[in-house]
């Protein structure tokens, strides 16, 4: 029906005749000739229609916003000073010869231009319309542009697209399950996949040493801006390679992402170590555009008098750390401290000790804050030291147990940048690793850092001695602030992988009744390998500089995990419940 999109036609379709179908962006009446912005995936061009066409021009009064048209017409440039330098078609118009329209519509619900601010909730409701709007259309426009750049980047480097089951069993990563009752197993479930983890883990043993899958994964878990229900990644694994090549691999193809379709070359990536990111910035995802940086004062404040500091100083789990804000920090209220005090809280911190410097070179008389008569003359010039503090500089305290005062102060030193401009405008990646291999749970039990199946640095023996000192194979990458993707060396020996399971309490019986098909699959020759998955979505979001995962996902779900549009999650009827072995009242119960 058409011969062009609407957004293509261009100068270099001048006197020819073009036939273009959309959608009715605008209509203008202008001293008797109509104007019509039409649109399409592409973009917009201008069509003309002159009255001397009385019979289209009749057909042209009736069209509303959102009708559905094909428009056939030649192709001339447009006047002197009514060029539109804001379009791509700018340049040219379409004066029309014929006007069919193929349906009409009704008043869309909200104004598709780029000016009008709509209710997330109504947008998702009418999300056929929302993907209508420029913005939204192209993010998913990209969105297929950076997949199919993945696919020829992967299929470039020996990679096989190879499918994975959606319908499996629940396994234990981290995350609920989504659970689908079989018919055909009456009292037994299917469960959605969190991530193709032992499939492609299988995929190694069976051979195929380099597999990809632009894979649909599903986590029931609680929702935030760049999380969903469900979810696209891009998972890998390939055999018989170390952690630098996987590494290599793996960021070769997010530098082809920024390079061909940003136009834009990524920095050098260091490579950092967990320990030193939360050291620094308490954080294992730390943003590198932001200069501050966490520094330990535990030392210093052992022998002071304030019990706040020297409690943690003296603990062999506690930290004192400070963050100096730079670049007029001083200047900050007591109000503005307070809000960050408040900020802090939820991260478990029960207060934020600060010191305003006013003049470094005075000492303690150039110093103001609540807590200095608490401090040594010798601890305050160690901490001013350290800090390298400048005149006008405020300097934060965490003084807590470690991980309290690594995430609350991690967290303001983000806030304070963003607050106080301090964020830089670039792309700063960079790689983690050296991760441990377990963390303590709320009862004391190790769990897995990253999943059961990451390969330890050390030998059996030594992970059975001292498993909370034991570091894994694990690499993140990490952009922004941002975990683009995770992964890691996998366990390829059976032994190893049931001591892991040992050391998280999941026993022989237990692992074979859950992991037996992978246990057993190691007993035939199991290659080493490693893998990595990226958040294909989260990558959009940051590539796009959306602020939610929403906006670069086609059918998104509520932060309650519902759809608006379709009405799911719903409840169905007495008869498909019986054919599943369910009885309604249960199934009442677990909607609500």
């Amino acid at each position: 029906m058409r011969s062009h999109y609407c957004g293509d036609v261009n100068r270099q379709h001048l006197e020819q005749t073009v036939q273009v179908c959309g959608w009715v962006h605008r209509r203008r009446d202008h001293g008797g000739v109509i104007f019509i912005d039409l649109r399409d995936r592409q973009g917009l061009v201008q069509v003309v229609f002159n009255p001397d066409t009385a019979e289209i021009f009749a057909k042209a009064e009736s069209l509303r916003s959102e009708f559905v048209v094909m428009i056939s017409g030649q192709v001339r440039a447009r006047p002197v000073g009514s060029v539109n330098p804001q379009m791509a078609t700018g340049e040219i118009e379409i004066i029309a010869s014929q006007l069919t329209i193929l349906n009409t519509a009704q008043t869309p619900p909200f104004p598709l231009d780029e000016f009008s601010q709509v209710s997330e909730d109504v947008r998702l409701r009418y999300r056929y319309i929302d993907l209508r709007r420029t913005e939204i259309n192209q993010k998913l426009i990209f969105r297929a542009k950076v997949t199919a750049n993945i696919r020829q980047y992967l299929e470039a480097h020996g990679f096989l697209d190879i499918e994975t089951p959606v319908l499996t069993r629940a396994t234990p990563e981290g995350a609920r399950d989504y659970l689908v009752p079989s018919r055909t197993h009456q009292g037994s479930f299917f469960a959605l996949p969190q991530s193709p983890q032992l499939f492609k883990q299988l995929l190694m043993v069976a051979g195929f040493d380099r597999y990809y899958q632009v894979a649909k994964c599903f986590r029931d878990e609680d929702l935030r801006a760049d999380r969903q229900p469900e979810f696209t990644q891009v998972d890998m694994e390939l055999s018989f390679v170390d952690e630098k090549q996987l590494m290599q691999i793996a960021e070769g193809m997010v530098r082809t992402i920024f390079r061909d379709l940003l136009q834009t070359e990524l920095p050098d990536v260091p490579v950092m170590t967990y320990a030193e990111a939360m050291r620094l910035y308490g954080s294992d995802k730390p943003d590198l555009r932001i200069a501050l940086q966490l520094i330990d004062v535990k030392d210093v404040m052992r022998d002071v008098s304030f019990q706040v500091f020297s409690t943690p100083a003296n603990s062999p789990d506690g930290r004192v750390a400070a963050l100096c804000v730079p670049q007029g920090g001083v200047k900050l209220t007591r109000k503005e401290i307070d809000q960050y005090t408040d900020f802090v809280k939820p991260y478990g911190a029960k207060g934020l000790a600060y010191i305003k410097v006013n003049d470094p070179a005075l000492g303690r008389e150039g110093l103001q804050s609540p807590i200095i008569k608490n401090l040594t003359d010798e601890a305050l010039a160690a901490v001013l030291t350290r800090c390298g503090a400048q005149a006008g500089d405020l300097i934060f305290f965490g003084a807590d147990q470690q991980t309290i005062v690594s995430a609350a102060l991690g967290a303001l030193r983000i806030r304070v940048a963003q607050d106080l401009g301090l964020v830089e405008n670039a792309w700063r990646p960079l790689w983690v690793i050296d991760f441990p291999m377990f963390e303590r749970a709320g009862n004391g039990q190790w769990t897995p850092l990253h999943h059961p199946f990451t390969a330890p640095t050390c030998s059996v023996a030594e992970l059975i001695a001292n498993p909370g000192q034991a570091l894994s194979r694990a690499y993140d990458l990490v952009l922004n602030g941002t975990e683009l993707g995770g992964g890691s060396i996998r366990i390829h020996d059976a032994v190893m992988q049931q001591t892991v399971f040992d050391l998280l309490n999941i026993n022989a019986e237990q692992a074979q009744d859950k992991f037996g098909f992978l246990l057993d699959a190691f007993k035939f020759g199991a290659p080493p390998h490693g893998g990595i998955a990226f958040g294909l979505d989260r990558l959009l979001m940051l590539l796009t500089g959306s602020e939610s995962i929403r906006d670069v996902i086609a059918f998104p779900k509520t932060q309650t995990a519902a759809c608006l549009m379709t009405q799911a999650p719903a409840k169905v009827d007495a008869e498909q419940l019986r054919d599943l072995g369910l009885r309604p009242k249960v199934a009442q119960v677990i909607a609500e």
